[in-house]
C-alpha cells in the first residue's frame, strides 16, 4: 500500500513505499465491497500533465481503507485511486477494502498491464541464452510487439540498459545473454555473485497507447549452477512454479525487481 494524494506536479518524487500491511488471514473475496476499477486489467496511459489514475467504481461515500499486495501499487488509502504512471506493471495485485466499523478484508484482484520477465536461472552452456518478456501477468498472452512488421514495441528506448552492457532487442524486450556477457558487463573476469541492477524503460504497442513504462531487473553472474546455494535455487523454482502455473501473485515480498541468473555451465 502507498498513500498518496494525486499530484499536480509532475516533477514530484515517488513517495517511499511504507512498512508492508501483512496479508489476512481470512480475506473475503466477492464481497459487496470489493474494489471494483470497471475490469480486471487496468492499462497506464501516456499524459501531458500530472500522472495517470484509475479509481473504484464503488464504495463511494463509505469510509474505510484501501490496502494491496504485494508491494508496487501506488494506491491512495482512503480514495482507492491508483496511480498507473508509478505503480510497478505487468503484475496482479490484491486489492482489499476494509469498511470502518467492520474487521471483513473485501478483496479482489486487478492486473496493472505491462511487462515482466520470470525469475529465472539461465545456463549458458545448455543453450538457454534469451531472457523473453510476457506480459500482463499472463505468459498466454500473445506479444503486442510482433506487428508492424516487428516495429511494434520500444524496449530500452533511452539505451539506459545498452550503455551498461545489456545487449536487449529494442522491438521484443528479448535480452541476449550471451551477448551481454560478451560485452563485459559483470567486467572483465566476473566472480560468483557479481550482480548489475539496471531498469528497462518501454512502450508497448497495446491499449497503454505508448505509454512510458519502465521495469527495474537484476541480473546476477555465477560460473558454475552448483555455485548457486540451495536456498537461491528452490526460492527461484518456487516463482517459477507460480508464474508457470499463472499464479502471479506474491502474498509476501515484492517480485521486483525480476532476478535473471547467468550460469556459464551446468556442472
Amino acid at each position: 500500500m502507498n498513500v498518496i494524494t494525486p499530484p499536480h506536479d509532475t516533477t514530484q518524487a515517488t513517495p517511499p513505499l511504507p512498512t508492508p500491511v501483512p496479508y489476512p488471514v481470512s480475506p473475503v473475496q466477492g464481497c459487496n465491497f470489493a474494489p471494483n476499477y470497471g475490469d480486471s486489467i487496468v492499462y497506464p496511459q501516456p499524459t501531458t500533465n500530472g500522472d495517470y489514475y484509475v479509481y473504484p467504481q464503488n464504495n463511494q461515500g463509505i469510509q474505510g481503507t484501501y490496502l494491496s499486495w504485494p508491494a508496487g501499487l501506488v494506491l491512495d488509502s482512503k480514495t482507492g485511486a491508483i496511480d498507473l504512471t508509478k505503480s510497478a506493471t505487468g503484475e496482479r495485485f490484491d486489492v482489499a477494502f476494509v469498511q470502518y466499523g467492520t474487521t471483513d478484508t473485501c478483496m479482489s484482484q486487478l492486473i496493472i498491464a505491462g511487462a515482466a520477465y520470470m525469475d529465472s536461472v539461465y545456463v549458458l552452456s545448455l543453450g538457454d541464452t534469451i531472457a523473453k518478456p510476457y506480459y500482463n501477468a499472463n505468459l498466454s498472452v500473445p506479444s503486442p510487439c510482433l506487428t508492424n512488421q516487428g516495429q511494434g514495441c520500444q524496449f530500452d528506448y533511452n539505451n539506459y540498459a545498452k550503455n551498461q552492457g545489456v545487449a536487449i532487442n529494442q522491438q521484443t524486450g528479448y535480452i541476449d545473454l550471451t551477448k551481454t556477457m560478451k560485452q563485459s558487463l559483470f567486467g572483465l573476469l566476473p566472480i560468483n555473485g557479481t550482480t548489475i541492477n539496471t531498469t528497462v524503460y518501454y512502450k508497448l504497442n497495446d491499449n497503454s497507447n505508448y505509454a512510458p513504462q519502465n521495469i527495474p531487473v537484476q541480473i546476477v553472474f555465477y560460473n558454475h549452477k552448483s555455485d548457486l546455494s540451495g536456498g537461491l535455487l528452490s526460492s527461484i523454482t518456487s516463482s517459477l512454479v507460480n508464474t508457470l502455473d499463472n499464479l502471479l501473485l506474491s502474498k509476501g515480498p515484492s517480485p521486483r525487481p525480476p532476478l535473471i541468473i547467468i550460469v556459464r555451465d551446468n556442472n
